[in-house]
């Protein structure tokens, strides 16, 4: 406060520190008690840049922050409560209020989705765990056959869009040279996907007569097999919920003592109006 005799600014006792403060400042202590931060927290978003006193007294090396600071580090404590990293803090906390809502929602829905699926791989080890099939595995003989496939390095996120597109270009490219492009398209998944890793997945139909690759999309022979397959119900057809029919298969292979012999794939469409059935590749 001002000295009514000097016109000087005079300081306080901090009762929180022991240390002076002014009417315009707070020490580290009473800004810390006013903004739920610690000592530690403090240090760390000064040095990171993220909260900064406003000065530092060169003699004793006590900092200062001004009140207009307290809001700021307000809304740095409540990011920090939801575990977000100091860097994406930095970020949010110069956006404008709607803009800071739209994206704490955002990130609200990505974590909703987040834990469901964890949740379903969590059930998935269970009923692997516990040996209980989620569905009646068939076997069925497959023909030999040439393929044209398109491959590609995917997330689950941008599977769809892959799939889509492959498809579309398998099925213009074999009607392109007179060849029928009805049949169905097998998906393959040479990689393990999730949300937050890309794997090697193929797409792929059989087809007969004559024709040449051209860009991306390639030719292959594929030999003669059995699979044991699973039809998808349609409320199993997203993922992660795939996963439990993915689960029944494999249980199964292992209650046969049979291996695969490729990687598993899907097959669009399924059958008896399945969405796909989930199928591995065995030995004729």
């Amino acid at each position: 406060m001002l000295d009514p005799a000097s016109g000087s600014s005079v300081t306080m006792l901090d009762p929180a520190s022991g240390s002076s403060a002014t009417d315009s400042h707070l020490l580290a202590g009473r800004f810390g008690a006013a903004t739920r931060l610690s000592p530690k927290a403090l240090r760390l978003y000064a040095e990171q840049g993220l909260l900064v006193p406003a000065r530092v007294d060169p003699a004793t090396g006590y900092r200062y922050y001004s009140r207009e600071q307290v809001p700021r580090a307000r809304l740095i404590a409540r990011l920090r409560q939801l575990g977000l990293p100091v860097a994406r803090v930095a970020w949010l906390v110069t956006l404008s209020p709607e803009a800071l809502v739209l994206e704490l929602r955002s990130w609200l829905r990505a974590q909703s989705e987040r834990l469901a699926e964890q949740t379903e791989i969590v059930e998935a080890v269970a009923r692997h765990a516990e040996g209980a099939p989620a569905a009646a595995v068939e076997v069925r003989a497959v023909a030999a056959s040439k393929v044209l496939y398109r491959q590609g390095f995917v997330d689950v996120v941008s599977l769809l869009d892959f799939m889509a597109e492959a498809e579309a270009e398998l099925r213009e490219h074999l009607r392109a040279h007179g060849l029928a492009a009805d049949g169905a398209m097998n998906v393959h998944y040479h990689d393990e996907i999730t949300r937050d890793g890309e794997g090697r997945v193929e797409a792929s139909i059989a087809y007969e007569g004559n024709i040449e690759p051209a860009a991306d999309l390639r030719i292959r022979l594929r030999p003669a097999l059995r699979e044991a397959y699973v039809p998808v119900p349609a409320e199993d057809a997203q993922f992660p919920q795939v996963l439990r029919l993915y689960d029944a298969v494999e249980t199964w292979l292992d209650d046969q003592g049979l291996t695969t012999v490729d990687s598993p794939y899907e097959i669009y469409p399924g059958t008896g109006g399945a969405p796909f059935d989930v199928a591995y590749p065995l030995n004729p």
